[in-house]
């Protein structure tokens, strides 16, 4: 089988639509064994009920060290994360974090929220054209999660560099520099939140345990903060340009939700069903052989759990490839599923349903600026748009 890239029809880019070639591939069957630019031959996972499943088998680890090209733990990113553990060593991770990270607290953070997107929006209203990652899909997930976690305003900047060049490499000396300063510069965040804490998450997770209570070595620190300040802003920037881009893109819908502001949960939720910012799993490892949709995988092996083909099954979901914010999206996989289901996934939809609600009542004639052909989006992992330019009529901060 050639490479999936080039399993695009004629005409058509991997990076810049890859769901025909995933709508091929189902065809075929829902487990492949497929060759890549950059991870060799590697197992995808395409149908959604096997999707589903794999998500939930203890055989596929997430720990590189069941891979059989296993060599050294270079495979961690920065410090070691829940996403390339499993139990027990996970379900301690996760069970730290859930402490601090939750839903109340995620629910207390909508005024701040709001408040922030109405400081983007009033910086953009003079302007009359804006390009919407810049403005405001990007600075406002970095904004939230940087309070959350304690990152000082100055810093926010260079992190997200760092942040954008990890996750979407310029080339590998790049993305190794990229590491590098993250690395260091979040190993000197943790010392300073050990010895000033504040209010925040980051200084929550490095306090001393109490007596006889687990806690979070320094390398599980270092790993979680990344892991939470890379997550936590990357996917919902390209969450939020990704449902503006849709709804700008399918009038029709838009239409509906202005009509019908009730629909504003739904469009958030077919956005994640019909073009999620995570296209796949992280790497998971067969741990033994394992039989999914009638293929077995040797053990050893790298498997990938694409999300968003699941996501777009016509088993699962009719019609999938058009965009509908009023159907039923229940069963998507955008934010994954079992034990590494995304603990980040409510942040992520109050966010995006925020902006949504504040940017379509702020510029009624919100329209695109270019030509969809023209849109550049980032391939990988995590998908998204480079630059989405927006134009609408200019008005004081403020107006609506």
């Amino acid at each position: 089988m050639p490479a999936i890239e080039h399993l695009a029809p004629p005409g058509t880019d991997f990076a810049t639509d890859p769901y025909p070639v995933y709508a091929l591939l189902r065809e075929r069957g829902p487990v492949h064994h497929v060759p890549t630019a950059d991870s060799g031959n590697i197992w995808l996972i395409v149908g959604h009920d096997e999707a589903r499943a794999a998500l939930t088998d203890p055989r596929l680890r997430n720990d590189i060290r069941h891979s059989s090209g296993w060599t050294d733990d270079g495979g961690h990113a920065i410090g070691r994360n829940m996403l390339q553990t499993d139990p027990p060593d996970h379900t301690r991770l996760r069970d730290l974090v859930a402490r601090e990270f939750t839903r109340r607290r995620v629910a207390s953070l909508r005024p701040r929220v709001e408040r922030i997107t109405g400081d983007l929006l009033d910086a953009m209203a003079p302007l009359g054209r804006a390009d919407l990652v810049e403005s405001l899909a990007m600075p406002l997930p970095v904004a939230v999660i940087c309070e959350l976690i304690g990152v000082p305003a100055a810093d926010r900047n260079a992190f997200h560099g760092w942040s954008t060049e990890i996750v979407h490499p310029t080339d590998p000396a790049s993305g190794d520099a990229a590491a590098q300063a993250m690395t260091a510069y979040l190993t000197a965040l943790v010392d300073d939140k050990r010895r000033e804490p504040g209010d925040d998450l980051l200084s929550a997770l490095a306090a001393p345990a109490p007596s006889g209570e687990d806690r979070l070595s320094p390398e599980e620190l270092l790993g979680m903060a990344f892991l939470l300040l890379v997550a936590g802003h990357e996917t919902t920037v390209n969450l939020v340009s990704g449902a503006v881009h849709a709804l700008l893109t399918h009038p029709e819908q838009l239409d509906a939700l202005r009509a019908d502001p009730a629909l504003l949960a739904g469009a958030v939720e077919e956005t994640l069903r019909h073009n999620g910012p995570v296209i796949t799993s992280a790497h998971r490892f067969t741990a033994e052989p394992v039989e999914i949709g009638g293929t077995t995988i040797p053990a050893g092996e790298s498997v990938l759990v694409v999300l968003a083909s699941a996501s777009r099954d016509p088993e699962r979901f009719p019609d999938p490839d058009h965009f509908d914010i009023r159907r039923d999206t229940r069963g998507h996989l955008a934010f994954g599923h079992g034990i590494h289901h995304c603990p980040g996934a409510p942040l992520a939809r109050l966010e995006a349903a925020v902006a949504l609600e504040a940017l379509l009542g702020r510029f009624p004639d919100l329209a695109l600026d270019a030509d969809p052909a023209d849109l550049v989006w980032r391939s990988g992992m995590l998908r998204g748009l480079r630059r989405l330019p927006v134009r609408y009529t200019p008005r004081e901060p403020g107006e609506r």
